[in-house]
């Protein structure tokens, strides 16, 4: 994982948001939807609608998006009945890509992922033929600019709390962690320290390298995935 930083990804998505604002906030509504749908309303007892509600919020989703979203779930709205489905393939040159989706017509997801890795060279996959390339893990990010401390105390203190992995550019500090320690990370550094990014997410164990045609091609198959309405995230293993 060294040397391969997500935060460009991520600081790249951000960089779109105002454009696409109406269409993240229904994608934050859904996840919302569906964690309050299988765990329940109470923030104290289902930490995945935690984790989706601080996501909505730090992309500044109004309460009243959230709340909703978890009166449809819950009962008290009438509302849609969202599945996850995660599709899996191979974008050009061979790289590995996992798409995860929240959909109410399972056939006119399928059919839009599918058209979208087919115009850019790549190819729907059987479940399970990438997902074991990647593991689940925790990711924070906290901007340089707004800590005080310097670089090893904030590392000891992650390092403390549970942190798995720490690295570091001129712009943020990325802390990865295990699923099972990233909400007492979290819970440990946000008391301090303003966190960017707080999410679980997917990581590859190895990388593929492409050339720049190849590499073009799948940039704008990631950029088409993620803008499907059904879509949630997109991850895959390119350099």
């Amino acid at each position: 994982m060294a040397g391969h930083s997500k935060w460009h990804n991520i600081k790249h998505k951000k960089n779109a948001k105002d454009a696409k604002r109406g269409k993240i906030f229904m994608k934050l509504a859904k996840e919302i939807y569906v964690a309050a749908k299988q765990g329940g309303s109470d923030l104290e007892t289902n930490s995945a609608l935690r984790l989706a509600i601080d996501k909505a919020k730090a992309n500044n989703m109004p309460n009243d998006n959230i709340e909703r979203a978890i009166n449809k779930a819950t009962g008290n709205v009438d509302g849609e009945n969202y599945e996850e489905i995660v599709y899996e393939g191979y974008g050009p040159g061979g790289v590995a890509v996992m798409v995860e989706a929240l959909t109410d017509n399972k056939n006119r997801t399928a059919s839009e992922v599918r058209h979208a890795f087919s115009k850019y060279d790549g190819n729907l996959g059987e479940n399970g033929c990438v997902s074991f390339m990647f593991h689940r893990k925790g990711y924070i990010v906290i901007k340089r600019e707004e800590v005080e401390v310097d670089e090893d105390t904030l590392m000891l203190e992650a390092i403390e709390a549970g942190c798995e992995e720490f690295e570091s550019n001129d712009e943020v500090y990325e802390i990865y962690t295990s699923v099972e320690d990233f909400e007492d990370v979290r819970n440990a550094l946000q008391d301090s320290y303003p966190l960017e990014v707080a999410e679980l997410s997917m990581f590859p164990d190895t990388y593929s390298s492409l050339d720049d045609d190849q590499q073009s091609k799948m940039e704008k198959m990631i950029d088409m995935l993620e803008d499907l309405d059904d879509v949630q995230e997109v991850h895959h293993n390119m350099q």
